[in-house]
């Protein structure tokens, strides 16, 4: 009788063993990769909301076929502890992933980021723009950070808006980063960038709104970059002797609603803050997004006497020191091309 129920507990043991076993092996199985050696992988943009739960995120992800078993995946989650750490955002999941993998992504915060191009000179509204194209952020959200009075104290820079500090670069965002994480973004390269030019602002003879304003006129007034230090000494002679600056890119700021047309009563406005054919000095800020080289040359203009340039109609300008050289100048590159049309 002991010799029998020996052998007996010992094939309940090697039951017990095996079917243990066995459950390891299909576990495994559940949470392994869906795509087999060898097979073309399933990839998928997926996005967590608030609110999602891992139950409702694992039977989307099964139905979805990345995942094998919603249910292992649910208790995966549980025993793991992870239930509570889902990362709001959008991941790039694929079907050779295995269930813990995944898991670890979205739980991390692996979110997929997306590029977008921000070039020199472009206006706060225009960077919206091209940020909602993305689908990276809301433009009236955006744009609501960027003139917020509160947010250069916040941001760290000198008002009165952020327009002027969204420095052009290549970013890469997650969709759904707050308008004011991108803004930050953005305003932080800025000062790397500012700060690599000016490492001590208390010595020069700009402050930092000053400097940048500066530099956004340079980079309205001309895409040539060899240019640019001649029309940064142009301006800087200009506020040196007392003249008024009359550039016509920040007339044009100041126009709501500009068609493309400035005429004449525009230059004549003088309610307008940035008609610097009215006022003397700088206007309130910057106008556009200056880059590192206009940035740059105010801070090393070109050793000239030059005070008045116009276009060449190429995308370049002749430059004069004499209002008689200027008129000439403007005889011969703007008067004469209308009475030719």
């Amino acid at each position: 009788m002991i010799k029998r129920a020996l052998i007996g507990l010992l094939v309940l043991g090697a039951v017990a063993i095996a079917g243990a076993a066995g459950a390891w092996l299909w576990l495994d199985r559940a949470l392994s990769p869906v795509a087999e050696n060898g097979s073309e992988p399933h990839i998928m943009a997926f996005q967590v909301d608030p609110g999602d739960s891992f139950w409702h995120v694992s039977a989307t992800l099964e139905s979805a076929g990345i995942i094998r078993n919603a249910r292992v995946a649910r208790w995966f989650a549980q025993s793991e502890d992870l239930a509570s750490k889902l990362k709001i955002g959008e991941y790039e999941l694929s079907s050779d992933q295995s269930t813990p993998e995944i898991f670890e992504a979205l739980t991390r915060g692996r979110v997929q980021t997306h590029p977008v191009v921000i070039p020199e000179g472009l206006r706060a509204t225009e960077i919206a723009d091209r940020l909602a194209a993305a689908g990276l952020a809301d433009r009236d959200r955006f744009l609501e950070v960027v003139f917020d009075p509160a947010s250069p104290a916040r941001y760290g820079v000198e008002g009165p808006t952020l327009e002027g500090y969204l420095f052009p670069d290549t970013y890469r965002f997650a969709r759904g980063v707050p308008e004011g994480r991108i803004a930050q973004a953005m305003v932080s390269e800025f000062l790397r960038v500012y700060h690599d030019l000016v490492p001590d602002p208390s010595s020069s003879n700009l402050t930092m709104r000053e400097h940048t304003t500066l530099a956004s006129i340079v980079e309205k007034e001309t895409g040539a970059a060899h240019e640019r230090p001649l029309i940064a000494a142009v301006f800087l002679n200009r506020i040196k002797r007392g003249m008024r600056l009359e550039t016509d890119p920040t007339v044009i700021y100041g126009i709501k609603n500009f068609d493309g047309n400035i005429k004449r009563i525009h230059l004549l406005d003088g309610s307008n803050p940035y008609n610097t054919y009215k006022i003397k000095g700088l206007p309130p800020g910057p106008i556009a997004s200056a880059g590192r080289d206009a940035l740059r040359a105010i801070l090393e203009p070109a050793d000239t006497p030059y005070i008045f340039f116009v276009s060449r109609n190429d995308g370049t300008h002749i430059f004069a020191e004499t209002y008689r050289e200027h008129a000439a100048n403007v005889d011969e590159f703007q008067r004469k091309r209308r009475r030719r049309r």
